[in-house]
């Protein structure tokens, strides 16, 4: 049997009618950015988050930035975020000038341990950002009560947590702003790149739609040095098909990852944490550790089953960031999630018979 990693066909292929209709209909009105279908998604995409706001931006980097963009956050400023996540969340920071500080994670949940953000904090500290990674969320009242005690920003990065809950609340809400992602492989994805930031503080909904398109509000009167990065209405028709069904969706990635935590039974594999009372886990990533993780890999892969890992170098260790001076060990915690950690399969359409023979494959590996 051959099992990819994600598959996208049965997503699509149920809904391909409505996908050519939104195409067939941007193409009949001309219109291809700025128009009709952006509004139309940025007021369900902000209604389905419980925000004021939603403004379609041109990927999930960008939302991050033109955030920190909008709070003022620049040269000699720091930003907090967690030091296991994607490095789009520190690369948001480090172009707006900022520098971003690591603080380790929790190592079963994966997200920012809010125990160890108050000995990073310093005066020059503007704001964080909580990662909701792998489609669970951060433990946000916590980190928005420290973010309060010192006068900072919260902000969500949203791009794998799409209709995930804290308490019962989506994200996209929890924070001052937040910011997503549409890459095609997200629970919500379009068929390109594409992002939002929401918001339920108008002046940053205003100067965030502002950024995005050049630094304008109005045609050739450009108030702020501003950026292209504008959903365009293709990718804004596609997203207002899929956005009804994300619930749906959502749902049977968790039937998934329930039979994953209840059927795997190896110890030499350990699973991530359960949905519980606070949090709403939407699996974008499911995440299992293994310290024989490229073995388990190598034998998955032999059993025609696609994995992936997220993220196999830790930021600090990455070249892109030798300038802040971090070695081996600076981050422990990080580094054995990123040597550890295996990503299984999990998408809308696994059918029952893959999902059993995934988990009979991990139940029979050995070293």
């Amino acid at each position: 049997m051959n099992i990819p990693f994600v598959s996208l066909k049965q997503t699509h292929d149920e809904i391909k009618n409505e996908l050519n209709a939104g195409f067939a209909s941007v193409l009949g009105k001309n219109n291809y950015i700025m128009g009709d279908e952006l509004k139309a998604f940025e007021e369900s995409f902000a209604a389905y988050c419980g925000t004021k706001y939603a403004i379609g931006v041109g990927n999930g980097l960008d939302a991050l930035y033109l955030i920190l963009r909008a709070f003022d956050i620049g040269d000699g400023d720091e930003v907090i975020v967690p030091s296991n996540t994607y490095i789009a969340t520190a690369l948001a920071v480090s172009y707006t000038g900022a520098t971003p500080v690591f603080v380790e994670p929790d190592a079963r949940a994966f997200n920012i341990d809010t125990a160890r953000i108050e000995e990073k904090i310093t005066p020059r500290t503007k704001a964080i950002i909580a990662v909701h990674l792998y489609g669970r969320t951060a433990d946000m009242d916590a980190v928005v009560e420290i973010a309060h005690k010192h006068g900072i920003k919260v902000i969500e990065d949203s791009a794998q947590a799409h209709g995930a809950l804290y308490k019962g609340k989506k994200t996209g809400s929890l924070g001052d702003a937040a910011g997503f992602s549409f890459y095609p492989g997200k629970n919500l994805g379009a068929l390109g790149d594409g992002g939002a930031v929401t918001t339920n503080d108008a002046d940053i909904a205003e100067k965030v739609s502002m950024l995005r398109n050049y630094g304008s509000k109005i045609k050739y009167r450009h108030e702020l040095m501003g950026n292209n990065s504008r959903l365009d209405e293709l990718q804004a028709a596609f997203l207002n098909v899929k956005l009804p069904h994300l619930d749906k969706w959502n749902e049977y990635r968790n039937k998934i990852a329930s039979r994953y935590l209840n059927e795997i039974k190896n110890p030499l594999i350990t699973l991530p944490l359960p949905c519980d009372e606070e949090h709403y886990n939407v699996w974008h990533i499911f995440a299992v550790m293994t310290e024989h993780r490229d073995a388990l890999e190598k034998y998955l892969a032999e059993k025609g089953i696609g994995t992936n890992k997220h993220y196999p170098t830790a930021i600090h260790l990455q070249g892109a960031y030798k300038q802040l001076g971090y070695g081996v060990g600076d981050f422990p915690i990080a580094e054995k999630i990123a040597s550890d950690e295996l990503s299984l399969p999990m998408y809308y359409g696994m059918t029952d018979e893959e999902t059993d023979y995934i988990i009979d494959a991990l139940n029979s590996w050995t070293v």
